[in-house]
């Protein structure tokens, strides 16, 4: 190789090592901003932020609230400071002022038992707290806590026309979806080791409506009340039916914040429609010998009364002696055996 073609060679070798140098610091140049830029950004404490829209009344859980790292120069004096704050304490207190998500929870956002007017800032708008006693066999064992939805079923002893010493067991559903706000005089749920504290109550304080707690008033002088636990998803389900219906409307022009409040109000909001109720003749075929006769009129069998009619009506519901369904076509009805 002649020196002409050696020295082509070492100028374009040295040439390529320039280039390549050049578009290393080009690229570093580029990079450096980036890493000093997210250098600079503060990382402040955690602070204690809503994980959903908590709107006036919402009792605190665990899954409701959280600690999330907050901008250093952004934090204020009423924020919950991870470390400072202890969770669980926090835990059963009610919203006094609606908390959007994501946004902090402010120590004058929250009312802790004991405090003054801690009950009142628990109940929605327009809405009554009443007792109502419970033991462990009609309180699910223990297993309500505050936050719980549940239904009330009235079981009570139904005695037949006038000097007739026949009875009737009945056990009707009197209200659905009634949100617990305490019980007996505690609204925290107890957490030991992370886990839930289970404990029995003679009371239990929930959220009605004033027409309502005029009915549960009654209800406890008429028979005993007791409490059947309500799954999450059977509220999910009944508010989806009420959207879908039209009972609950939401306005076109509402914001997220509006639409979940609304939505908060209306999964929160006692049932007292649509009650049903059983016999003791439902549930067992030797209970129907000691069902009253029906009333009759003229010589004639007063006419058969519906679930609406509620238990009193049902005396003349339940058929005497052993019965079987029959189906015609979309109608079935219940025919007693040797009955023409």
């Amino acid at each position: 190789m002649d020196k002409k073609k050696l020295m082509l060679l070492l100028g374009a070798l040295v040439v390529a090592i320039g280039t390549a140098m050049a578009a290393r610091s080009l690229f570093a140049g580029a990079n450096a901003p980036q890493a000093n830029a997210a250098q600079q950004v503060p990382q402040g404490p955690k602070v204690l932020v809503a994980q959903r829209a908590l709107p006036v009344g919402t009792i605190i859980t665990a899954d409701s609230i959280s600690f999330q790292a907050w901008p250093k120069e952004m934090v204020q004096d009423a924020y919950f400071i991870d470390g400072e704050a202890d969770m669980n304490k926090l835990l059963g207190t009610v919203v006094r002022y609606p908390v959007t998500a994501g946004q902090p929870v402010t120590q004058g956002a929250l009312v802790s038992p004991g405090d003054r007017s801690f009950l009142a800032a628990a109940l929605g708008p327009g809405m009554r707290a009443v007792t109502i006693p419970v033991s462990q066999k009609t309180g699910v064992g223990g297993f309500v806590f505050p936050g719980d939805h549940v239904d009330l079923v009235l079981t009570q002893t139904v005695r037949g026309d006038s000097g007739s010493q026949d009875t009737l067991k009945t056990a009707e559903t009197i209200l659905r979806n009634v949100r617990v706000l305490a019980t007996d005089q505690s609204t925290e749920t107890e957490i030991v080791e992370g886990k839930t504290v289970v404990r029995g109550f003679r009371t239990i304080t929930v959220e009605v409506t004033p027409k309502i707690a005029e009915k549960v008033a009654v209800a406890q002088t008429i028979g005993t009340i007791s409490l059947a636990l309500r799954s999450l998803a059977d509220n999910q389900a009944e508010l989806d039916q009420a959207i879908a219906s039209g009972t609950v409307k939401v306005p076109s022009g509402a914001s997220k914040e509006q639409e979940e409040k609304l939505l908060g109000q209306a999964l929160n909001r006692p049932l007292d429609a649509g009650s049903t109720f059983v016999t003791g003749g439902d549930v067992s075929r030797f209970q129907r010998r000691s069902v009253p006769v029906a009333p009759t009129t003229m010589g004639r069998a007063a006419p058969a009364a519906g679930p609406a009619a509620g238990p009193a009506a049902a005396f003349a519901a339940v058929p005497q002696g052993p019965v079987v369904r029959v189906t015609r076509g979309k109608t079935t009805s219940v025919e007693q055996v040797g009955r023409r």
